[in-house]
């Protein structure tokens, strides 16, 4: 989910040349395209985050920023999440891990906190390791965010294991 964000294009003026970015949304995606016709290294396709419509090991690096926090948008409480959430979260974790070609790398940017997202990240069955890290300045009135970095391939914590098993899994 992409949407109006300048990321992908900050990310081309930094020797990024070849991103692809989606969002769900047409008519965000036609925008996107328009306005950075001139980088012909960034590709803009619409898509279900849930079913992704690339190949299998595809890509070296996902990046998200806060498109898994809209999966738990209308929990309203973040220690005990639906049935229906963790089922979305593993799905679209999932097609992230079927994505990532060996040794890629799955980069979440999120105000979510470790104790409510970490489970979700830290299941065996996506074969990465997990690492994560707050970030922020530490201004009065300023969130803390977190940078949560899986690599493809890589041993998962047996902690972090233990964290994923106690998750509700989807059937």
């Amino acid at each position: 989910g992409c949407g109006n964000s300048a990321l992908s294009h900050d990310l081309h003026e930094l020797g990024y040349t070849d991103v692809t970015s989606i969002d769900f949304s047409p008519a965000c995606i036609a925008a996107m395209r328009a306005r950075y016709a001139h980088c012909p290294g960034l590709r803009w396709a619409v898509m279900d985050i849930r079913a992704l419509a690339f190949p299998d090991a595809s890509f070296d690096v996902v990046l998200e920023k806060g498109t898994l926090d809209v999966l738990m948008v209308e929990e309203t409480d973040p220690w005990d999440i639906s049935p229906q959430a963790a089922a979305a979260m593993h799905r679209v974790l999932a097609e992230v891990s079927r994505v990532l070609r060996p040794g890629g790398c799955f980069i979440s940017i999120t105000f979510a906190q470790p104790h409510f997202r970490k489970p979700h990240y830290a299941q065996e069955a996506f074969g990465w390791s997990l690492r994560h890290a707050a970030c922020g300045d530490g201004e009065a009135g300023a969130f803390h965010y977190f940078l949560y970095v899986m690599r493809k391939g890589q041993p998962l914590d047996p902690r972090d294991a233990a964290l994923g098993r106690r998750l509700h899994q989807p059937p």
